[in-house]
């Protein structure tokens, strides 16, 4: 039987098919792709130091100019998707992160390079809904197929970013530090070329809060600024001013969301003791994760002598076990509920800190690399359930937030960790010691969070 175009139902469907993936392919591309650059430039920055000339700030700035504009815009990309379109933001993003990528491989200098990574920050927060939301729009017929990809759009994304350190030291090692980010133009074409096929998405009117999403990028970057320029020059007038106008801006933010109509972030989420944690785990997660790879990869290169290649390869033990573990971890849950993999999880990464931390100011490289593996199998077992208490714990229509809320509160964990940390290693002669503080100021935030966990609702 055909229908009256001729073409029988199956075929159109096997069409409909084939369309779908070839927008998952692009999706989960795009999700790679930012994901790969969050964490494969921590062990090119000593060669981009050497290169342009970078203090460690200068380095920080790098990390965090990046991370800082993903977070303070993950909140509103979800509701400006909406507004234009998840096909027309997904491709201004990914035009905007392949010209921004183009920039960074070309920078002539530090401020150069900080600013090409602040606009691949702000592309990279449009990608990441606007990704999801197209996978949702491909795959809208069967909630099986659209649980499959979107696990599939998962993948891509988690193993781009444990993958990150290696390729890094790889491209590092064999061609240049700026080939981390020259790699990104032919997969970027790629991504728009497949993501043209995608039908126009449906736009719909929502309401946006623009003083709650200018405060809280005020904030951020001025609570960066000054905790950066404190660890490089101490904390005079012109640090302790950006920390006081940060403190001001986030007041703002609060009363701004107390007060909006559409705020946001709608403060009363936080009245539920599981949003809460889930969110300060979030938070504690990434300081952990981004934390350690920052510091280990200037230990491993400037204080050990080691090459990218040779760094980046260190972190396999802690990058390889991730997959396993959130594998593992929806294994547990399914048979002894969210909350076991949570708690221990987080537990096994607080022992593994303190451990790193005891081994002293000049720890052994093979000691390291072998306590890493415990490290990222226990961030890795406790990230999923925290993902599923949270949406579990709030009605289905905010659920969009709520993801934001999450991501928002964990690249802010990133911030806050890099900023610090690199404070706190700034000198080379009190290296050691200041990597060893950050370690343990991570342990203790990872043990209170581990035992924030055990005190949520049993139903979580």
């Amino acid at each position: 039987m055909t229908t009256t175009t001729g073409v029988s139902p199956q075929a159109g469907t096997t069409g409909r098919t084939a369309s779908a993936r070839l927008i998952l392919l692009a999706a989960a591309c795009g999700f790679a792709m930012i994901a790969l650059d969050a964490t494969a430039v921590n062990v090119a920055l000593p060669a981009m130091g050497r290169a342009l000339g970078g203090s460690t700030a200068g380095l920080q700035w790098v990390v965090d100019g990046y991370a800082l504009m993903y977070a303070a815009f993950q909140i509103s990309g979800g509701a400006i998707s909406d507004r234009i379109g998840a096909k027309r933001m997904f491709a201004a993003g990914i035009a905007g992160f392949t010209l921004a990528s183009a920039a960074c491989g070309l920078a002539p200098a530090m401020w150069f390079l900080v600013a090409a990574r602040v606009v691949q920050g702000t592309a990279a927060a449009l990608i990441m809904p606007a990704s999801l939301a197209l996978v949702r729009q491909a795959f809208g017929g069967s909630p099986a197929e659209r649980a499959r990809a979107i696990a599939l759009w998962t993948v891509g994304g988690a193993t781009a970013l444990a993958a990150g350190p290696v390729v890094g030291g790889v491209l590092t090692a064999a061609v240049s530090w700026r080939a981390i980010f020259f790699v990104n133009l032919p997969v970027g074409m790629i991504v728009l070329f497949l993501s043209a096929r995608a039908p126009t998405s449906p736009r719909r009117s929502v309401p946006l809060d623009w003083p709650g999403q200018v405060t809280l990028v005020v904030a951020l970057a001025t609570l960066t600024y000054g905790v950066i320029s404190g660890g490089q020059d101490g904390f005079g007038p012109a640090a302790v001013a950006c920390l006081l106008v940060a403190g001001a801006a986030f007041g703002a933010f609060l009363a701004i969301e107390a007060r909006s109509g559409h705020p946001m972030v709608p403060l009363g989420l936080f009245r539920s003791r599981t949003v809460s944690v889930a969110v300060a785990i979030g938070f504690a997660v990434n300081s952990v994760f981004y934390g350690v790879i920052f510091v280990l990869s200037l230990y491993f290169q400037r204080i050990l002598g080691m090459s990218a290649l040779t760094a980046g390869l260190m972190f396999v033990p802690m990058t390889a076990l991730l997959p396993l573990a959130n594998l593992a971890s929806a294994w547990t849950a399914a048979r002894a509920g969210s909350r076991l993999p949570m708690w221990t999880g987080q537990l096994l990464t607080g022992l593994t800190l303190l451990a790193l931390a005891s081994a002293g100011t000049a720890p052994n490289r093979w000691l390291v690399a072998g306590l890493l593996a415990p490290l990222g199998f226990g961030l890795a077992y406790a990230i999923p359930q925290m993902t599923v208490v949270l949406l579990e714990a709030i009605p289905a229509a905010q659920a969009g937030m709520a993801a934001g809320l999450l991501n928002s509160s964990r690249q802010i964990g990133s911030i806050v960790a890099v900023a610090v940390f690199g404070t706190l290693v700034a000198q080379r002669a009190t290296f050691g010691s200041g990597m060893r503080d950050s370690l343990l100021i991570v342990a203790v935030l990872q043990l209170s969070t581990t035992a924030a966990a055990l005190l949520m609702p049993r139903r979580a």
